[in-house]
């Protein structure tokens, strides 16, 4: 079966002495190169030629010659000489090329085509000119050349997949001495691989015009009737500034350590999920979200929801022993978060390539529509020799920005900042602190800078005295927006359960849920699906309908926050969305 490849005693091919490899040190070469034999040497271990079809070949270069119009067609689909298969025929391709860029040209006059392959020694090479009239007799029309185009550039597309097969057997096979780590270094170079061909092969349609700003038209006509454009985060400000999370766009919320970013990251998951916040459930119809979580474990990330979502602490929530009525509202809530539409991987050290499967996967099995990831340093992208990590966290955001195009979903991604805030007079972030690379600012849509001023000054009872304003706020930076303004939105933070809720410049601290017992506490507005209760225009049945099934558990009488506390403040603000204008 293989006439110039012998088999090696591990069955994996070996080239007999003619120079082409010598043992390991012969496959490592193999592998460094892109070696057009890859393909051909697979094939005769399994006893086959490689893809392709000299047919579609040579009509395609008969057509071209015929008619040289067809050739911006034909480079929209195929670029490279070497996706032809016969060597001639990448040899006749690019000569047409050459010729077409030169010349304004109908048709390829044989005769100077032929001179031109004579003057470059390469005529008798290509079959001679008997080859060249074959071509051009052979083909009846140029018309279907970008059909021909497409056969051709799809075999090279199998012949490539069979190349860098290859060339992952090659480095399976010659890890050497490479230690305990061989393994997950080969499939660094094997995704590094797979990414840089799927990236390779990304195209868009050109479209008119025309077509496109009769999409706009279509839209703008829709959003009469309803404003929010995107898939609304429920903080009112938030959405009204950019009127919801919009597809293909990527989202950076950036902060230092402990202001939140996961909380606030949560919070926007849970309250997408289910239509809405405790206070006002049910203001929007459920959409379904995915969070890769790199730094906390799943079940981290469930008790967070649970404990943001009930308003109990998350520390009492691991200890265990509630009383009552704080076990009524924890289970009520648990009721809700299992019907919620979110979908949680805690993969670490997850890949460029890992997230951008996981997430396909992600759309397409639960119909994801939001993606969060947290957080963006996290990722890991396939390391190009010794390049710096800025370099790697550049690749890393044009991935994730590319991913959210493909998808067609908004991705939330957090982001580390540097320490530059916190030698800054009032330690207010700023666009620049994004850590380790400047590239985020330039691919991302919408960047958010998270600000909590009283983090600073914990220990400091002087200023709390001096800014009881401040005691609890939290500020969205909105310090980029590529299609919309900027500026900034106030929440309101609750430590205690690692909650950001819509801002009441009235409200002086965070309710403190644990104080109210069945005896004291006010009247609770009540909601069929539990701890959803809602605020004063909240009723029932306003609870989301949800299509990921219930919890398993027997239900209780349903309970809900405080009448008249509307995410952290009274009835001063607006008390929907819809009063908001959005």
């Amino acid at each position: 079966m293989l006439d110039d490849v012998s088999q090696s005693s591990s069955g994996f091919a070996e080239a007999k002495p003619d120079g082409r490899t010598e043992g390991k040190s012969g496959a490592a070469r193999f592998r460094r190169s892109r070696n057009p034999e890859y393909a051909a040497n697979l094939g005769k271990m399994f006893d086959k030629l490689p893809p392709h079809s000299l047919e579609a070949e040579m009509a395609l270069l008969g057509a071209m010659m015929i008619d040289t119009r067809v050739i911006a067609d034909v480079i929209a689909v195929m670029k490279d000489p070497s996706e032809f298969y016969a060597p001639k025929h990448q040899t006749l391709f690019k000569t047409v090329l050459e010729l077409y860029d030169q010349r304004e040209l109908t048709q390829i006059d044989l005769v100077p085509f032929m001179e031109r392959l004579k003057d470059q020694s390469l005529l008798e090479l290509i079959g001679g000119a008997e080859y060249l009239i074959t071509l051009v007799e052979q083909t009846p029309s140029a018309a279907n050349a970008v059909y021909y185009a497409q056969i051709v550039h799809e075999k090279y597309r199998l012949r490539r997949l069979i190349e860098l097969s290859g060339e992952m057997l090659f480095d399976a096979y010659d890890v050497g001495d490479r230690g305990p780590e061989a393994a997950n270094e080969v499939l660094q170079e094997a995704e590094q691989k797979i990414f840089g061909i799927t990236q390779e092969w990304q195209t868009s349609d050109v479209e008119p015009i025309a077509t496109l700003l009769k999409r706009e038209m279509d839209r703008i006509d829709a959003s009469d009737a309803e404003a929010m454009t995107g898939v609304r985060t429920h903080f009112v400000e938030f959405d009204h500034m950019t009127r919801g999370l919009q597809p293909d766009e990527m989202v950076i919320i950036a902060a230092r350590p402990s202001m939140g970013k996961t909380a606030v990251a949560m919070n926007i998951a849970e309250q997408i999920a289910l239509g809405g916040t405790p206070w006002a459930p049910g203001s929007a119809a459920p959409t379904a979200v995915g969070v890769f979580s790199l730094e906390m474990s799943k079940s981290a990330v469930a008790l967070r929801l649970l404990s943001a979502r009930s308003g109990v602490n998350a520390q009492r929530l691991r200890s265990g022993g509630l009383d009552d009525n704080t076990y009524e509202r924890v289970f009520n809530s648990y009721q809700e978060l299992s019907k919620a539409p979110v979908v949680i991987d805690d993969t670490p050290s997850l890949s460029i390539t890992g997230l951008r499967a996981r997430a396909r996967r992600m759309v397409r099995q639960y119909g994801v529509k939001v993606l969060i990831i947290d957080y963006l340093q996290l990722l890991t992208a396939p390391a190009q020799g010794r390049e710096s990590r800025q370099v790697e966290v550049s690749a890393i955001s044009r991935g994730v920005k590319a991913l959210a195009r493909e998808l067609h979903v908004p991705i939330i991604c957090l982001s580390q900042l540097n320490r530059a805030s916190e030698t800054r007079e009032g330690n207010r972030p700023r666009m620049s602190d994004l850590r380790e690379s400047g590239s985020i600012e330039q691919d991302a849509d919408v960047i958010v800078l998270l600000h909590r001023e009283e983090y600073y000054h914990i220990q400091d009872p002087a200023w709390a005295d001096e800014n009881p304003d401040k005691i609890g706020l939290a500020e969205l930076i909105i310090a980029k927006q590529r299609n919309g303004p900027t500026g900034v939105v106030k929440l309101t933070w609750d430590n205690s359960v690692t909650r950001f809720k819509n801002h009441d410049p009235h409200a002086r601290a965070p309710v403190d849920y644990e104080r109210f017992t069945a005896d004291t506490s006010p009247p609770w507005e009540t909601g069929p699906a539990g701890g959803s209760g809602g605020g004063p225009n909240a009723g029932a049945g306003s609870s989301p309908v949800n299509k990921f099934g219930s919890g398993g558990f027997i239900a209780k009488p349903p309970t809900g926050p405080v009448q008249n506390f509307r995410d952290g403040g009274g009835d001063t603000r607006p008390e929907s969305e819809e009063d908001f204008g959005i």
